[in-house]
């Protein structure tokens, strides 16, 4: 089992990529030890150039992303933490999958749709052939399997089409040059709606601070934000079928039972007819205990550039040696000669 994937360094890392990816990158570091396996998870730098950006936010966003995955509990020893950038293999190996990959694949993709909205002529090449870079950090490492959200599946349908092409023209089928990458969807991996509107994913991208709870958040601003979340005027249901049509309610409840490892059902048991003056205080404590140790590792971690450098570093070391031999013998199949 060899698992990678990687998240953006984009904006401040919040709620909902802590419960919807890194809390199961945690998990997902022990199972693949379990199984004699190994995790791979970089910082997706090079993704974030395919939009407009600041290179000083750039570079200090990617820093800070290393010290939430650490304060989150990702174990530097267990996984093989890193950033594109410092391992050139990524970009190589996009382009010599960019002969594989066809336009018309890329040209269905739906989130280059929603990024370059109705300046499609204006978006960058990047943000258009960024797909092939996301097969590329997969396949490099012969990833066995990919965790995805339902966001994600397209792309990984993609990587497994440009493998499987590019095996099928300049490979043998006793000898495949990619391993084709399984989704993993974890069982716990909760999507979290925005604080606002409960029908929009929380985005880092969202205008409004009090859409989302940061990481780096202290006690007082993550209830304060909980207490002033959008709600309807209706106590809480009984049981999860009259959530349907109310979705920050929904929302709500769904973060409390992440939080407490209960089913919405349970959650329900116990706060069913009680309104929100009740349910948003004991949400807000539920989550303060158990983001508070993190927020505070993650401050401690901030403020050490030089050890965030360093396990930057470590990573990318060991990155491009694993990465040397695959890029290799996509090199020799293509007929061409490393210098």
């Amino acid at each position: 089992m060899r698992v990678v994937s990687g998240i953006q360094p984009t904006g401040k890392p919040h709620l909902g990529n802590y419960l919807g990816a890194i809390r199961n990158y945690v998990k997902l570091q022990d199972d693949a030890l379990a199984a004699n396996g190994e995790c791979f998870i970089f910082i997706a730098d090079l993704h974030a150039i395919s939009m407009p950006h600041d290179p000083v936010e750039l570079h200090n966003s990617t820093l800070e992303l290393v010290a939430t995955l650490v304060a989150c509990g990702l174990d530097t020893s267990k996984t093989v933490l890193f950033n594109q950038a410092q391992v050139p293999a990524h970009a190589e190996l996009q382009w010599l999958l960019s002969g594989t990959a066809r336009m018309g694949w890329l040209s269905r993709m739906t989130q280059f749709k929603d990024k370059s909205g109705k300046n499609r002529e204006g978006a960058s090449i990047a943000l258009f052939t960024y797909p092939v870079l996301q097969a590329a950090d997969v396949l490099l490492y012969q990833a066995t399997h990919v965790p995805v959200g339902e966001d994600q599946k397209q792309h990984l349908e993609l990587a497994r089409d440009i493998a499987q092409k590019f095996n099928n023209d300049f490979a043998s089928e006793d000898d495949p040059v990619f391993t084709l990458p399984e989704p993993y969807i974890p069982p716990e991996a909760a999507r979290i709606m925005s604080l606002r509107d409960g029908t929009s994913k929380m985005s880092k991208s969202d205008p409004s601070d009090m859409s989302r709870i940061n990481l780096s958040d202290d006690a007082d601003t993550i209830m304060k934000k909980v207490k002033k979340a959008k709600t309807d005027p209706e106590p809480l249901p009984p049981e999860a079928a009259g959530l349907e049509d109310r979705p920050e309610a929904k929302n709500l409840v769904a973060i409390y039972g992440a939080f407490s490892g209960k089913s919405v059902d349970e959650v329900l048991a116990e706060y069913g007819g009680a309104g929100f003056g009740t349910f948003k205080p004991a949400l807000g404590e539920l989550m303060v205990e158990t983001l508070s140790p993190i927020t505070a590792r993650f401050n401690e971690l901030r403020a050490d550039r030089e050890l965030l450098d360093a396990i930057l570093a470590r990573g990318a070391a060991r990155a491009r040696d694993m990465s040397g031999p695959t890029l290799s013998r996509a090199y020799a199949a293509l007929g061409l000669v490393r210098g």
